[in-house]
């Protein structure tokens, strides 16, 4: 069984699948001529790598673009700025623009979504994020972001983040960036899987509620970690959530497991996402990176699970600026 994430630009979706033992079976063996780059690398799971990579999506030259979109090594420079490590307070007008960005990440998350199914590729997916996101005169926020070459982010079965193309959906545009993800079953997948996407999106959901003006950002790990040691999980330590508006990533720094040091007290304005990643079994560990050195895996070969919402803290609580429709949206 497999299953795939969605993320667009720093319009980020993500969609995690559950895909057929017939799709497991052509990225492994290359059955339609594609190859496996990198044979002798100790994969810890069945998925494996189907290279050659389809070229890279071109953007129209009108729609406008961040910093690292053009650069030869993809660096973002306006996340190494003296501004990139306060956590900023935004005006009307920006929270304006977060929302319209935050709302359109999420249409293309949920369209990426519908798309998902047994023997669909990641690379049709991807098509699927990039064409979408450029209809609307946006640009994909993953695209060449320090080099990453796709416009989506597709995490498939034991896959924790970055696979190439991963379907974590981040969006740019008007200045702004959004980004949202989420994990989706592809055809029938077993309990244990299924008790482990819903323990992540209970992570998630409880962890949002306890955001409000004067709540402390390292508190969120101490709400997200029991909900998941409960339920036969673990929480991934090396990612986190992050402030997110101009900037594709930035401060705070938001970790997801209890006992952290994370700093900064939480006031109306600011806006950041909080993305738990929840391993089967006991081990968080996430310091296994194949070769292509963005996708991140298991170290045991167990099924990982992501959802990500991007929120503003409120005079009174917290706002889901990326709330798929018909949820509750403010608490």
């Amino acid at each position: 069984m497999t299953w795939l994430r969605t993320c667009p630009g720093e319009l980020q979706t993500q969609v995690r699948l559950e895909h057929s033992q017939d799709f497991v079976s052509l990225l492994t063996t290359g059955a339609d001529g594609t190859l496996n780059p990198f044979p002798k690398y100790n994969f810890r799971g069945s998925l494996r790598p189907s290279y050659p990579l389809s070229p890279q999506r071109l953007v129209p030259d009108h729609i406008p673009r961040p910093d690292y979109a053009n650069d030869p090594e993809g660096y973002p420079a306006s996340e190494a700025t003296r501004a990139a490590f306060q956590i900023q307070v935004l005006k009307e007008e920006e929270i304006a623009k977060m929302r319209v960005v935050s709302r359109m990440s999420r249409e293309i998350l949920d369209l990426a979504a519908s798309h998902v199914k047994p023997g669909i590729t990641t690379d049709e997916i991807d098509a699927v994020v990039h064409e979408a996101t450029i209809a609307r005169n946006a640009y994909p926020s993953p695209l060449n972001y320090r080099c990453f070459p796709k416009s989506v982010c597709t995490s498939i079965n034991e896959i924790i983040c970055h696979g190439i193309p991963d379907q974590h959906v981040s969006v740019y545009f008007d200045g702004y960036h959004g980004d949202v993800n989420g994990t989706y079953p592809v055809g029938k997948i077993s309990e244990e899987d299924t008790n482990l996407i819903r323990t992540t999106r209970e992570c998630l959901d409880a962890s949002i509620k306890m955001c409000k003006p004067g709540a402390l950002f390292r508190d969120i790990g101490k709400v997200i970690e029991p909900i998941a040691t409960a339920n036969g999980c673990s929480v991934v330590r090396s990612y986190t959530g992050h402030g997110i508006h101009k900037l594709f990533h930035t401060v705070p720094n938001i970790p997801h497991y209890a006992k952290n040091k994370a700093v900064g007290t939480m006031r109306p304005g600011m806006t950041f996402t909080i993305e738990p990643m929840i391993n089967l079994g006991p081990s968080y560990a996430a310091d296994e990176h194949w070769p292509d050195k963005w996708t991140c895996t298991t170290s045991d070969g167990n099924h990982s699970a992501q959802f990500e919402e991007t929120l503003l803290i409120t005079e009174t609580g917290v706002e889901i600026l990326s709330a798929a429709p018909g949820t509750t949206s403010v608490y």
